[in-house]
């Protein structure tokens, strides 16, 4: 038979008890968030522009395809 103290239960958020709890307990979760240094962030935020970069470049590379190739079907080859 299992003990008392060894069951495993889920917590369940207390619903209903306003916005001065809701606030309190959002201070206390932010406590818990690591946050990351200047340096990565700003690292990270070179990493998405170069990526947003190259989406766009390779985007533009398609469109250019496509346009060539809808030339194609559309004249007839010429």
């Amino acid at each position: 038979m299992a003990d008392k103290h060894q069951s495993a239960t889920i917590p369940v958020p207390k619903l209903g008890r306003g916005p001065k709890a809701f606030y309190r307990d959002v201070v206390r979760e932010m406590k818990h968030v690591s946050w990351p240094t200047s340096r990565d962030t700003t690292r990270l935020t070179g990493v998405v522009f170069a990526v947003c970069l190259m989406v766009a470049g390779l985007l533009y590379l398609l469109s250019l395809f496509f346009e060539q190739v809808l030339k194609i079907f559309v004249t007839g080859g010429s």
